[in-house]
C-alpha cells in the first residue's frame, strides 16, 4: 500500500521569525518519496511558508484520511497565542498579536490525527519556541496524540538578532539522502548524533534543552485498540460496522461515565468522523452540534479548543449538506450554537445567517 508524506516548513516573515524553516526543504524533497515515507511507493505533499491555517488543515485533513502509512515532516516555531494560551505552529502572517487568528492550532494537528490507527502515523518535528511557549512547554508537554509516534526536537528561542536552522531535520534529510531509511526511532538517534558532532545538536532529543518530556513516542499494542478496528473498517469501504462498532463504546462509555463524560463524547466526536468519511455531512453536522451542546451544558467555557473544534467542525460540515429542508433545519441550531461560540474566524455567525437567508428562498 502507498504511503503519504506531510512536509510542512513554516515560520513568520519579519522580525517575528525564529527560525529559517523552509530551508531544508529543497534538502528534503531531494529525498525520495518512497525513502520518505519507508514504504514501496509514496505521495509527498509540500506545503512552504503557508499564509493561512485552514489551507494547512485542509491538507492535513487529505493526507489524515488517505490509507497508508502517514509521516509528516514539520518544521517551524511555536507560539502561544494571548487568549488561551495554547501552542499554535506559527504561520507567515503571524505575529504575536495575532496567533490565535494566523497560526495554525497544534491541536487541530492532534485532532486530524486521531482516528487513524496506532502504529501508522510518524511525525518527526524540528520546531523552536519563543520564550514564553519555551516556559510553557516546561510545564506541558506538546500533545501529538496518544496513537501517534513522535520524534524529534523542540529548540529554545535563538539568541537576539539571530535566526535559527532547523538543524536536526536537515540531519534527518541528510541521512535519508543515502537511500535508505532506517526504522524511525534510529532515525531519530542518528539525526541527534549528527547534530552534536556538528556542534549543532543542543536542544534536540532528549540529551538537549528540550529534556525528554518534549520528544514523545507513543506505544504500538494496535490488535487491542478500537481505532485501529474502526479505521480498518474505514478503509475498506464498510463505513456502516465502523459506526456500529464505535456506537457500542459510545453506549458504554455513557453507562459507565455519563453521557456528556469526556469518554463518550470521544466516542461521539468519532462518530462525526464517520459520518463525514462516509459522505453524510448532515449526520456528522448533528453529531459535532450534539458534542459542543454537550461540553457546553458540562460548564465548558464557549472559547474552550474542544468547543470551538466542534462548531467549527459542525459550520463545516453544514456546508456540504445539500438537501435545502436538512440544511435549514441544522442551520437553525447551528445559528443558536453560534451566537454561543463564535470562534476565532470573524463573521462564522454572518454566514450562517446569510446561508440561512438564501436557503429560505428554495422553498
Amino acid at each position: 500500500m502507498p504511503g503519504t508524506v506531510l512536509l510542512l516548513a513554516a515560520s513568520p516573515v519579519g522580525r517575528g521569525c525564529l527560525v529559517d524553516a523552509a530551508s531544508v526543504l529543497p534538502v528534503l524533497a531531494a529525498v525520495p518519496p518512497a525513502v520518505l515515507s519507508g514504504t514501496d511507493t509514496a505521495n509527498v505533499v509540500e506545503l512552504a511558508d503557508p499564509l493561512e491555517p485552514q489551507a494547512v488543515l485542509t491538507r492535513l485533513r487529505a493526507a489524515a484520511a488517505a490509507p497508508g502509512p502517514l509521516t509528516v515532516y514539520v518544521a517551524g516555531q511555536l507560539q502561544l497565542d494571548r487568549r488561551q494560551r495554547l501552542p499554535h505552529l506559527a504561520l507567515a502572517r503571524t505575529t504575536p498579536a495575532t496567533v490565535r487568528y494566523t497560526a495554525l492550532p497544534w491541536h487541530w494537528i492532534r485532532e486530524e490525527l486521531r482516528l487513524r490507527p496506532s502504529g501508522a502515523t510518524t511525525l518527526l518535528l524540528d520546531l523552536h519556541a519563543d520564550q514564553e511557549t519555551w516556559q510553557w512547554l516546561r510545564a506541558n508537554p506538546l500533545d501529538s496524540g496518544r496513537n501517534n509516534a513522535v520524534y524529534g526536537r523542540i529548540a529554545p528561542p535563538p539568541s537576539r538578532r539571530t535566526v535559527a536552522t532547523p538543524s536536526y531535520m536537515r540531519a534527518v534529510a541528510t541521512i535519508l539522502r543515502s537511500g535508505h531509511r532506517p526504522p524511525p526511532d534510529q532515525l531519530h538517534e542518528q539525526a541527534l548524533a549528527r547534530g552534536a558532532a556538528e556542534g549543532a545538536g543542543n536542544g534536540t532529543g532528549s540529551g538537549g534543552h528540550a529534556g525528554p518530556d518534549l520528544v514523545l513516542t507513543a506505544p504500538g499494542p494496535v490488535a487491542g485498540d478500537p481505532h485501529a478496528v474502526i479505521a480498518a473498517a474505514v478503509q475498506s469501504g464498510r463505513h456502516a460496522d465502523a459506526d456500529a462498532l464505535a456506537a457500542r463504546h459510545e453506549r458504554a462509555a455513557a453507562d459507565a461515565h455519563g453521557p456528556a463524560s469526556e469518554d463518550a463524547l470521544h466516542w461521539t466526536e468519532v462518530r462525526a468522523d464517520l459520518a463525514m468519511f462516509a459522505g453524510d455531512p448532515a449526520r456528522s453536522c448533528r453529531a459535532w452540534l450534539t458534542v459542543a451542546e454537550a461540553r457546553l451544558g458540562a460548564g465548558q467555557p464557549p472559547q474552550a479548543p474542544a468547543v470551538e473544534a466542534a462548531v467549527d467542525r459542525a459550520h463545516h460540515q453544514w456546508g456540504q449538506v445539500r438537501d435545502a429542508g436538512r440544511a435549514r433545519e441544522l442551520g437553525a441550531a447551528l445559528a443558536a450554537l453560534r451566537g454561543r461560540v463564535p470562534g476565532p474566524r470573524e463573521g462564522a455567525l454572518d454566514h450562517v445567517r446569510r446561508e440561512l437567508s438564501r436557503l429560505q428562498t428554495q422553498g
